[in-house]
């Protein structure tokens, strides 16, 4: 490995995990640079309360710019980092190549459509920023066709709302529709006959929240249930057309909006070298998170393949930064001629919101389900939200939310194109 007097660490993609690694490098005095294709950090845990209209899209995007002001040999780039080349150590971008003495590789994950023939052209993702402004202004959309449809049959079809895929993203986007439908939508629209309006939640497996205990999940069920959810287990989607689900049982679902949940798969950087891929298209890396045979490049978050006591870890925000923390402290051993250490996750706990006051979490060995869960969820993701007066604008909405039952920001926003791909085909 060659190392340069002034050492730089180029870290590729500014999620949970790459920023941890950037602020704890960047105040130690070493070199960093910050590339991501977006300016800004997605918090990507409130991206449905973006899809359900509860808060605003700018309150979740926080500038990488504002981040890295005061670490004085940090930097960001906006790029896209087309190839990494491992032999000459340069990353391509379509500008000049950018050199690196260490490489972290946090470039995160995409939605996984699970070789479902028509899910990628006809369901809605929802995995950035954009697709969640997307599935809001879809949803909202399919209320205003749906008052001036004449046929009862139209109607119906776009008052039905599938989402797919029972993990945490699409229990919380089922809550949260339902009562965006029930407390706000009921009264914007009261012409509508809400006998017709359908949140449909289907999951293949037996149980809600498979990675909690089974008994969260049971009451996850009966909560949204309870809520109005139609939410149906052991059900798996054998293909999708255009606002048609089909089922393995052959029935089929007749909705305008399907949301896709059911999955992901780490988003692979293209590299000048075959490397060893596990599932889900993660990357094989050693105990220290370094590649093999590469000692100076890291991955992290949704990228890597991580096993710890025989089972993979999940890939959530929690993992991603513990991970961000490892890799820095490991280069900075490094170049202090010492050997890296292998990384060791500390399980704080995970919890999921339901709905108003109804949540589950798990901290060890104790679970727990209710209010008490759903104030634990929302202080843990206030904490972690970064930006102050973005904790502030969310906290508020919360707030205003609980207080008035009625969401703020049923907008349909525009789809702007920046200035320069007006003209671009």
């Amino acid at each position: 490995m060659t190392v340069s007097t002034n050492p730089r660490v180029v870290i590729v993609g500014a999620g949970f995990g790459g920023l941890k690694a950037a602020r704890i490098l960047g105040k130690s005095g070493i070199e960093v640079l910050l590339i991501d294709r977006n300016n800004y950090h997605t918090f990507v845990p409130l991206l449905y309360q973006v899809a359900v209209a509860q808060i605003k899209p700018e309150q979740i995007a926080y500038p990488l710019r504002r981040i890295l002001r005061r670490l004085s040999h940090s930097r960001f780039l906006m790029a896209e980092v087309r190839k990494i080349d491992f032999e000459h150590q340069i990353l391509e971008t379509g500008g000049s190549p950018i050199p690196y003495d260490f490489l972290i590789l946090a470039t995160g994950s995409q939605s996984q459509f699970l070789g479902v023939s028509g899910a990628s052209e006809y369901t809605l993702p929802m995995r950035t920023l954009e697709e969640a402004i997307a599935v809001r202004n879809h949803i909202l959309w399919c209320f205003e066709q749906a008052v001036r449809e004449p046929e009862l049959h139209r109607r119906q079809q776009l008052l039905s709302f599938v989402i797919v895929g029972g993990g945490p993203t699409g229990v919380e986007l089922a809550g949260g529709l339902i009562e965006l439908i029930q407390d706000s939508l009921r009264q914007d629209y009261p012409t509508l006959d809400w006998q017709q309006v359908q949140v449909i939640l289907l999951q293949s497996g037996e149980c809600l929240l498979v990675d909690l205990p089974k008994g969260l999940g049971n009451y996850t069920q009966k909560h949204l249930r309870k809520l109005g959810v139609k939410v149906h287990l052991q059900t798996r989607v054998s293909q999708v057309t255009q606002n048609t689900v089909h089922l393995e049982d052959g029935s089929t679902i007749l909705a305008q909006t399907i949301i896709w949940t059911a999955g992901m798969e780490a988003a692979t950087p293209t590299t000048s070298r075959q490397l060893s891929i596990a599932g889900k298209g993660k990357l094989v890396v050693e105990p220290t998170l370094q590649l093999p045979e590469q000692s100076q490049v890291y991955v992290i978050g949704d990228l890597a393949y991580v096993e710890q006591d025989g089972q993979s870890l999940t890939g959530v925000a929690p993992e991603a930064i513990q991970q961000g923390a490892a890799v820095a402290q490991n280069i900075k051993r490094q170049l202090r001629g010492k050997k890296p250490r292998s990384f060791d996750y500390f399980n704080k706990g995970r919890a999921a919101i339901i709905a108003r006051n109804a949540g589950v979490a798990q901290i060890g060995k104790l679970t727990f389900r209710g209010f008490f869960a759903w104030l634990l969820w929302l202080a843990i993701h206030l904490f972690y939200l970064p930006g102050w007066r973005n904790r502030l604008a969310v906290l508020t909405n919360w707030v205003y939310d609980y207080l008035f039952r009625d969401r703020s920001f049923p907008q349909i926003l525009p789809k702007q194109l920046p200035f320069w791909q007006k003209n671009i085909d």
